[in-house]
């Protein structure tokens, strides 16, 4: 894979469930209980891991073997949102391992970050405010925002215009090929994130992405890089 260019990185904009903060189990408590009440078994860990990027939709064809037309559905999608954000007033979700290390690195060498995310703003400012990110984030982008949300440019753009930084010199990191493709189609440098909830396809090596990282320490490693190279031009 291509390395993304280190030439001038003014920004970094990341996705929110799966590449920032780790969210899934907030996700499980609520499934584990909707199952349960249902009188059907857990839903596995792996495979929540492989959905929560696809929504609360897919969360809920996973857990109940149904899909959008049958007639409980609605009724279930609603009930897993209610519960959800209660349980994101007392959410078990962490940054991911080193990303405070990350977002340290990049507020103390002047790299503007922010969030792009499909994740409504009602789940999206609590779980960031309660994790002390909210008044960190420079740019907070959620589908109210925006006509059209991910694997859509739009959202991207917008963050770009908001932190006053060209999409050639910021980057996009997610776990999901529609975040990819919209970094892609924006113009945007763009890194997979291997660590996150990849869904089990397509491979991530056909994403396309720049480049691809198993962990939150080959971001650092790359940003360290990239920048003693730029305060070397």
């Amino acid at each position: 894979m291509q390395t993304p260019s280190s030439n001038s990185i003014n920004s970094m904009l990341f996705d929110l469930d799966g590449t920032l903060v780790d969210t899934a189990e907030d996700f499980a408590k609520v499934l584990d209980l909707m199952t349960s009440i249902a009188g059907l078994p857990p839903v596995p860990q792996a495979a929540v891991h492989q959905t929560v990027s696809s929504g609360a939709r897919a969360l809920v064809e996973l857990a109940f073997g149904i899909d959008s037309t049958a007639h409980d559905f609605k009724a279930l999608h609603s009930t897993l949102l209610s519960l959800y954000g209660q349980q994101v007033a007392q959410t078990r979700a962490r940054l991911y391992p080193t990303m405070d290390k990350l977002l340290t690195l990049l507020e103390e060498r002047g790299i503007k970050w922010g969030i792009v995310t499909n994740k409504p703003e009602q789940y999206s400012i609590p779980l960031l405010r309660n994790l002390g990110l909210l008044e960190r984030c420079q740019t907070l982008i959620c589908p109210e925002h925006v006509t059209y949300t991910k694997p859509h440019p739009e959202p991207l753009l917008l963050a770009c215009t908001q932190l006053g930084c060209a999409p050639e010199q910021s980057v996009y990191v997610g776990d999901h090929p529609r975040d990819i493709t919209a970094g892609r189609e924006a113009g945007m440098h763009t890194i997979a994130a291997a660590y996150g909830y990849l869904p089990s396809s397509p491979a991530i090596a056909t994403w396309q992405a720049d480049m691809i990282v198993s962990d939150v320490e080959g971001i650092i490693q790359w940003l360290e890089s990239a920048t003693a190279k730029q305060q070397h031009l």
